[in-house]
């Protein structure tokens, strides 16, 4: 009998271990979370987000507090209050930012676990790979994705003579093309066409991939490990650039202040552009396409030798900080799959202005999200140009500060190839140490 007592108190104990765990596994979600998203096309709209986490309370009973961040000092205010142990419970942005920067320095959770098998085999191959850090450890959840390129003031194009060097149906042209275009602009309209600005930064993916793409120079390696950019086919398109007449390296801009002098149609040209500006220029709503004088804008991959162009990608997706509170971490976990992984998905992509990650989720179709878009659907053709993502490169940040500095400094040189090479090669160093 005693034996027998002991086996059921034993038994009781193993159960009771096992409601335990179960438990810890599956903490009770918490009824109010913070989110903090970056202007992500409208999900830096207060009226369009808070119809989305209306939506989302009213299926879960999770109430969604939103911080709207902007990009002159979003990074500041999430890194003192993850200083201050007052970091959200969810953040929207991307890779560069939740994996390479906060996630690899411990402040995320791993939400590995979020992704099944129908989701790696649904969500496209390379914003899955940059949500993943070389360990198996994931930090963001993709939603959608884009393909950063340029545009042109088409009006004044025809007025040069220039529009004879763009293919407007393929938005493709070859670096001798676009060398022809801005000496055409230049002789019609003088200084400025465009400018490579470097102030800061913002918007340093346009200066990037129009330097790369110019005669065929990387960035970093295919391994994400080193940066490369002090390789002789960047080092002749700095210089190219440089000697160009009505291109000028400008310190005193960045790209959102490009944006709007090409707008205002002091530029030509404009090298940071995508799809989210294409639909509304410089956030003045005045109609898709349009200049403030009403000129024609057509967006362009960026030149390269051979004419098809290895563009700059931009992911976004949600992560979740680690603030040590199972059930916020809970509530997170709900509300990225109701946002990213489930039928309510297309009205989180529209959101955006952007592209989805997937075109089904679970086996559902949703590439049709964009189908009464006439704009978005030309958009498309670029996003098979789509190149490597290599902001998940280690030292990032160090890297783009380095980057808009060394544009400076070439800037400010002689012009000459030994100046540029050794301006080059210090910010480069620089990079890859981190410092």
């Amino acid at each position: 009998m005693k034996k027998m007592i002991a086996l059921l108190l034993a038994l009781c104990m193993v159960f009771s271990m096992g409601f335990v765990v179960m438990a810890e596994e599956a903490p009770e979600a918490a009824t109010e979370i913070t989110l903090w998203t970056y202007p992500i096309g409208n999900w830096g709209d207060e009226a369009t987000v808070s119809e989305l986490t209306a939506a989302f309370t009213a299926e879960t009973g999770i109430a969604v507090k939103v911080e709207y961040l902007t990009y002159a000092d979003g990074d500041d205010k999430v890194n003192t209050a993850i200083t201050a142990n007052q970091a959200p419970d969810l953040i929207m942005e991307g890779p560069e930012r939740l994996v390479s920067n906060w996630g690899a320095n411990g402040y995320m959770v791993d939400i590995s676990d979020l992704f099944d098998d129908d989701d790696k085999a649904e969500i496209n191959p390379s914003a899955l790979a940059a949500c993943f850090t070389a360990e198996g450890a994931a930090y963001e959840y993709p939603l959608v994705m884009t393909a950063h390129c340029m545009a042109i003031n088409y009006n004044a194009f025809v007025e040069a003579g220039a529009d004879q060097y763009i293919d407007k149906d393929t938005h493709k042209w070859t670096t001798e093309q676009f060398l022809a275009a801005v000496n055409a602009l230049y002789e019609t309209f003088g200084d400025p066409v465009g400018a490579v600005f470097c102030n800061g930064q913002g918007g340093d993916q346009g200066t990037r991939a129009l330097i790369n793409n110019l005669y065929g120079g990387t960035f970093t390696n295919a391994e994400h490990t080193a940066y490369t950019w002090d390789n002789p086919e960047n080092i002749k398109a700095l210089k190219e650039l440089y000697d160009l007449n009505g291109i000028n390296y400008d310190a005193s801009i960045v790209g959102g202040d490009e944006i709007a002098n090409f707008y205002n149609g002091i530029f030509k040209m404009a090298f940071c552009w995508n799809i989210a500006q294409q639909l509304n220029p410089n956030s003045a709503d005045t109609g898709s396409g349009l200049t403030l004088n009403g000129d024609e804008i057509v967006f362009m991959a960026f030149p390269s030798e051979d004419g098809t162009a290895q563009l700059q990608g931009g992911i976004w997706g949600f992560g979740i900080f680690d603030n040590g509170d199972a059930g916020k971490i809970e509530a997170a976990r709900q509300f990225i799959k109701y946002m990213c992984d489930s039928e309510h998905a297309k009205e989180a992509v529209k959101a955006s202005n952007f592209f989805a990650v997937r075109d089904s989720v679970d086996g559902a179709d949703i590439s049709d999200i964009w189908a009464d878009n006439e704009i978005m659907n030309e958009y498309t053709k670029l996003m098979p140009m789509l190149g490597d993502y290599y902001q998940v490169t280690t030292n990032w940040a160090a890297a783009r500060t380095a980057w808009w500095n060394m544009l400076q400094a070439v800037g400010a040189g002689d012009g000459s190839e030994e100046a540029i090479e050794a301006a080059v090669a210090d910010f480069c160093a620089q990079a890859n140490s981190g410092q």
